[in-house]
């Protein structure tokens, strides 16, 4: 198989040429885009280059601190960008996030690692970082989504809570409903995505393998494993995160907090 086409500076400088041409148009157009889209612009240009050139540190290195740091890293500044979706004046959603979003992420890997993959070394940085981040990204945009929809819901639907504790129901049993929809709405998207993977889209995953040389069948057979993972991880996430956030509308004489 052909090597893969490497990209030097003169090649990324065209490539910028592209989002040029996507200014050029906004200001052609009067959408009021253009400043955003350069923003956007150096920004990636800047966080993808700051991040190749931290992992290509972490992979030369390969040892269990650095690659578990990185991974708190990520986690971390996932689970703020999160809360801040959801909610600033929600009591604990940060801890709450930053929990399901951990024990979803050390689930998958820990099953696809004893299972699946079974690396010599379990903190193998070219494994367990790429996994890892694709886990803990796509769990960051499903506990958005069901927090989210679960917040509206719930301080929209305040008087049908309220008459539902008032007839004997639990916190529990007064938001479930709630709780389903709002996990639902969350899986939707990646359910979509399984529909229709292979047939109407490229995953972007094996678009890069194959970029990359890798064997379309090898590359499809790691896309089947992604797309599982992130479909098990993303379920597990907003089912915790849901739970966690329940608790934070109700005080201990289950009532609820406006």
């Amino acid at each position: 198989m052909q090597e893969l086409i490497k990209l030097d500076l003169a090649d990324l400088a065209f490539a910028v040429g592209l989002m040029a041409i996507a200014i050029g148009l906004s200001a052609w157009e009067k959408l009021g885009l253009e400043l955003n889209l350069a923003i956007a612009t150096g920004r990636t240009i800047l966080q993808l280059l700051v991040l190749g050139y931290i992992f290509d540190f972490i992979f030369a290195v390969n040892h269990p601190g650095a690659v578990l740091v990185t991974l708190a890293i990520i986690l971390t500044i996932t689970a703020i960008v999160t809360r801040n979706r959801i909610s600033q004046k929600i009591p604990l959603v940060l801890p709450v996030v930053w929990g399901a979003i951990l024990v979803s992420t050390a689930f998958t890997l820990f099953y696809t690692y004893l299972l699946i993959l079974q690396p010599e070394r379990w903190f193998e940085a070219r494994y367990i970082i790429p996994l890892a981040g694709i886990i803990i990204g796509n769990g960051m945009n499903a506990a958005a989504i069901a927090g989210e929809r679960l917040v509206s819901t719930i301080n929209n639907s305040s008087g049908e809570i309220e008459t539902h504790l008032s007839l004997g129901a639990t916190p529990q049993q007064a938001v479930n409903q709630y709780r389903k929809e709002a996990i639902r709405a969350a899986l939707l998207p990646t359910i979509n995505q399984m529909m229709l993977i292979g047939m109407a889209t490229l995953p972007s995953i094996t678009a890069g393998q194959l970029l990359g040389g890798v064997n379309p069948l090898d590359a499809v057979s790691y896309e089947i494993l992604i797309v599982f993972m992130v479909a098990v991880a993303n379920l597990l996430t907003t089912i915790l995160v849901t739970r966690g956030l329940c608790r934070q509308f109700f005080n201990l004489a289950a009532q609820l907090i406006r």
